[in-house]
């Protein structure tokens, strides 16, 4: 039979494909069911597939559920008929249906308390097709309750076989596909946070795609750094930031420009890192120029910022070389926020700090010469330290402006005194 090739065919590709062969065979069914009812059911019927894998055998069945006037709306209909007239005559005529089928044929299926619920929440409107009364299903079948479903056995059509069968097909190709982009979402969804490499396959002004094997990726602009140059073909890391499942199958959003990237990098050069020896405290980045990573260590005996750098600066020097010409600085973490603070400034030497808890703003002092280095190119040193400390930094100069200018106007006005006692005591000579 077409059945028997079909099944066999469903048992192969789930090996194949090591895809769940219950889903396939439901999926199966549910198409069996259209293809039943297209072709010899009635409006309003709802059939019901059964497929047995050890038979080799597909059943149908038509699927009512039993009602009475408290799951029924209270309608006339345009006939002038209200809805106790027309219940009297369907149990009639549902009566003298159910005569002609043997007790064990019909299947009962029990509603569970919230499918009953959920019945009870919105009055139905009977239908022959699709309900059947309570107290004819009690004459024919024992202990039966509202919100059941029985399932009557309907004829086999040899003309079905083949029409089903060509529909069922269609079904298994397409969960094939479903199922595959499934697995790759179920993949991809594990790699959210790590670092993945990819080859760049199409460059738009927007967004790059990138080939990652089993998916293509999607780079946004927002994602890239700005001074990095990419050419089709070129083999890069990426940072997995989200994954969400699309209609063809999972988008996967990546990002090279995430302060997270630093970090997975981090981890994966520094093994002291990955065994949580040393632990990233913190990282403030701005991606393509400078990046300054707090870390820390519980253990006296462990250098954190050693460790980061490596011998001769080779761990670094793996993450530096893999952006280009992007600082990065390993700043000693401190529960000090003093301390901190002063660290994350590096390379500029700090005097002193004052804090103010409220606006939770720090003031660094300086001397003139360090001032430049402090706060860096276009800000971005203090700007970076703030991010990466959570305070807000002003920079200031050692000895207060109005100060220097009154030591410079005293110095002025002795000069001036001076020179008119001098000029005074010419005269007088004179």
């Amino acid at each position: 039979m077409v059945f028997k090739e079909l099944l066999l065919a469903v048992e192969q590709i789930a090996a194949e494909k090591d895809l769940n062969k219950e889903k396939i065979l439901q999926t199966v069914e549910m198409a069996f069911a259209a293809a039943y009812k297209k072709e010899f059911g009635k409006k309003g019927q709802k059939i019901i597939a059964s497929i047995n894998p050890d038979k080799k055998e597909i059943k149908i069945y038509e699927e009512k559920i039993i009602v009475d006037e408290s799951l029924l709306k209270n309608e006339d209909g345009k006939d002038g008929q209200t809805t106790q007239e027309k219940l009297k005559e369907a149990l009639k005529i549902q009566i003298e249906e159910l005569s002609k089928f043997k007790p064990e044929e019909i299947i009962l299926n029990k509603t569970t308390k919230e499918e009953l619920d959920k019945l009870k929440e919105i009055p139905l409107r009977f239908k022959p097709q699709r309900h059947i009364l309570l107290d004819a299903a009690k004459k024919f079948i024992k202990k039966v309750s509202l919100g059941d479903k029985l399932l009557f056995p309907l004829p086999f059509k040899e003309d079905f076989g083949r029409i089903a069968a060509q529909t069922a097909k269609q079904v298994i190709i397409q969960k094939i596909r479903e199922a595959e982009r499934e697995s790759v979402y179920e993949e991809f969804k594990k790699k959210v946070g790590q670092i993945i490499s990819g080859f760049i396959q199409k460059i738009q002004p927007q967004l790059i795609y990138v080939d990652l094997g089993k998916a293509v990726g999607i780079f946004p602009k927002e994602e890239q750094i700005f001074n990095e140059k990419y050419r089709e073909q070129d083999r890069m890391s990426f940072y997995v930031s989200s994954i969400e499942s699309g209609q063809r199958g999972p988008i996967i959003f990546l990002s090279r420009a995430s302060a997270e990237m630093i970090k997975k990098m981090l981890e994966i050069e520094v093994p002291e890192i990955a065994n949580k020896v040393v632990e990233i405290k913190s990282i403030a980045r701005e991606a393509g120029s400078r990046s300054k990573v707090a870390v820390y260590s519980a253990n006296p005996e462990v250098d954190p910022i050693g460790a980061c750098v490596g011998q001769r600066g080779a761990r670094i020097s793996a993450i530096i070389n893999e952006f280009g010409s992007e600082k990065i600085d390993i700043i000693k973490w401190s529960k000090d926020e003093k301390e901190f603070i002063m660290n994350s400034l590096s390379p500029a030497k700090i005097s002193s700090i004052d804090l103010d808890e409220k606006t939770k703003t720090a003031t660094a002092w300086v001397t003139p010469d360090q001032q430049s280095l402090a706060i860096g190119k276009k800000g971005q040193n203090v700007r970076l330290a703030a991010k990466l400390t959570g305070w807000k930094i002003d920079v200031k100069v050692q000895g207060k402006p109005e100060q220097i200018n009154e030591k410079i106007s005293a110095q002025n006005n002795g000069i001036e005194q001076n020179s008119g006692d001098n000029k005074n005591l010419k005269d007088n000579n004179t």
